[in-house]
């Protein structure tokens, strides 16, 4: 049997688009001469939909794309994921399915049984449980549906969940799997992807083909990657990463294998970089937003959003602004004069200095015997958003944010000034990850100058600033960082790990402490594990670690 995976893009409540999008991959798996084509789950309706699901017009109109869909399945079998209306009255209103669809029918359907709740995942809040275990028979195959979470509990090894779909399945005694997915992406899943879905082949004896999503929705990006996986646990092949692709493959050849296939490369920067473009362009392409514009620093982090901005929307769309004050380098902005013309980026430059005197001077009778601090810091940071907020609203550019995962954390950024924007683009990048993307950018020659990738990091707010005088090192910053936030270790585990312990205390302090920050700023695209953002629900007022 030849059986076709179809990554694709989809687009939330875009039931057009997506059925667009799932015909012409018919088309193209009926020349490729698959008897199945398989697509991600929830595909009729783009993955989350969250509480779209609760719109009872919604529902009907993911049925309605069933119907077109049962209209081109005529010589093929069609496995699409689309929500079920649970017709129980007791329990949730609906159910996340599998369906199979083939000559003008829908053959079979199969709920998904495994429910996540953790991280970004919330589909306890709209679906039922399945309960009921069948396969399905199509040209004299037995065929086992599941939906992504379904298959990640292996041999009972996850206390989140009681049963396993796959050991019910395999009492009806399936040839094959068929899993349709919508996984999202961080740096590291596309390695336990792999591994999981090689536990399923080894632990059941079946051939397992996998198929996810590609392309990015708002903050949750999809990097596909689509498994078909021989029996004996072989991998015999691994769809791209970060493009739409219909592959078929014939499962009597993939029984005649000797080797495993190689996988795609799984080089952590790049990862990050493609997720991040990736993320950028369907953030403005499914808005139908063309153009971005931004505060060029003259440091790292501004310099690698307008690298990331431009290969994503092209350097034309991508506008950048030199706000440079009394306090800026000249260094800082020959730099992003080098930078913008190196990638082709238009760029202007606007002195915020006579409007910070202007603001200090309105001020002054109200600081009277108050000297220069944060204060004043924090009114030139907000100078220069104003100045972007005008641009984008009178000229229509949409304004990036430019701060890193390891600002974020410790609070290290104004609200309304250097904050603000309509999407974070590195807010889920540790610093020293920043400056590997920078080196990436480098990777065929100088784009970013090497002096912005040299000097030591500065906000530029005060003479002389660096980051170090009220931080550490970012490389044991983001060390500890990186064990609360993803790891979740808390102070007794970091000290014990080595830590000093009042840098702990201070660190982890300043992370909770800037929750309400966190809760006004603009989506973070993410790329790790446990992101800011609906990943990570942590009250603004607690007193852990206080």
């Amino acid at each position: 049997m030849k059986i076709a995976l179809a990554q694709l893009n989809y687009l939330i409540g875009g039931f057009e688009w997506n059925f667009e999008k799932i015909k012409k991959a018919v088309e193209t798996a009926k020349t490729q001469g698959a008897d199945i084509v398989v697509f991600g789950e929830l595909a009729v309706c783009g993955y989350p939909p969250r509480d779209f699901l609760e719109f009872g017009d919604f529902i009907e109109r993911c049925h309605a794309v069933l119907d077109q869909i049962k209209e081109i399945s005529d010589g093929i079998g069609i496995v699409v994921g689309c929500p079920t209306v649970n017709p129980v009255p007791e329990g949730k209103d609906l159910y996340n399915s599998a369906y199979f669809i083939a000559d003008g029918e829908i053959k079979h359907v199969q709920h998904k049984t495994l429910l996540p709740t953790y991280d970004i995942f919330d589909e306890y809040r709209y679906f039922e449980i399945n309960t009921s275990f069948e396969v399905l028979e199509y040209k004299g195959k037995r065929i086992a549906l599941t939906v992504c979470e379904d298959i990640w509990d292996i041999a009972n090894n996850n206390p989140l969940y009681r049963v396993i779909p796959m050991d019910e399945m395999m009492k009806h005694k399936p040839d094959m799997m068929l899993n349709i997915s919508a996984s999202p992406f961080d740096y590291s899943h596309a390695k336990d992807r792999l591994a999981i879905v090689k536990a399923n082949a080894e632990r059941y004896g079946v051939p397992i083909f996998y198929t996810n999503h590609v392309g990015s929705q708002t903050e949750v990006i999809f990097d596909g990657g689509s498994i078909a996986m021989a029996a004996n646990g072989q991998l015999h092949a691994e769809l791209p990463y970060f493009e739409e692709c219909v592959q078929t493959f014939d499962t009597e050849e993939m029984a005649k294998q000797s080797e495993p296939a190689k996988g795609q490369p799984k080089d952590k920067i790049k990862l990050i970089n493609d997720a991040l473009v990736t993320g950028v362009r369907d953030y403005f392409g499914k808005l139908g937003f063309k153009r971005a514009i931004l505060g060029l620093s003259g440091g790292i982090d501004s310099a690698v959003t307008l690298y990331l901005a431009a290969e994503a929307l092209g350097a034309e769309n991508v506008r950048a602004i030199l706000m440079p004050s009394q306090y800026s380098s000249d260094h800082s902005v020959n730099d992003s004069v080098i930078l913008s013309e190196n990638l082709g980026c238009p760029y202007d430059t606007i002195p915020i200095e006579s409007v910070f005197h202007a603001y200090v001077d309105v001020l002054k009778p109200y600081f009277e015997g108050k000297g220069f601090n944060v204060t004043e810091e924090n009114i030139q940071a907000r100078i220069r958003g104003n100045y972007l907020m005008a641009l984008s609203n009178k000229l229509g550019y949409i304004v990036l944010n430019t701060s890193n995962k390891s600002e974020a954390a410790v609070g290290y950024g104004t609200l309304y000034g250097d904050m603000c924007g309509g999407l974070s683009v590195i807010g889920d990048v540790y610093k020293m990850d920043v400056y590997a993307l920078a080196r990436y950018a480098n990777r065929n020659g100088e784009v970013i100058p090497e002096n912005i990738i040299t000097k030591a990091p500065s906000a530029e707010l005060r003479p002389d600033q660096k980051d170090s005088d009220s931080l550490p090192d970012y490389a044991i910053l983001d060390e500890i960082l990186y064990q609360y936030i993803e790891k979740r270790k808390g102070p007794r585990e970091l000290i014990d790990m080595g830590h000093d312990p009042a840098l702990v205390k201070r660190i982890l302090r300043l992370v909770n402490m800037s929750e309400y920050k966190r809760y006004q700023t603009p989506p973070m695209l993410r790329v790790s594990s446990k992101a800011f953002g609906m990943g990570r629900r942590l009250p603004i007022v607690g007193k852990y670690l206080s």
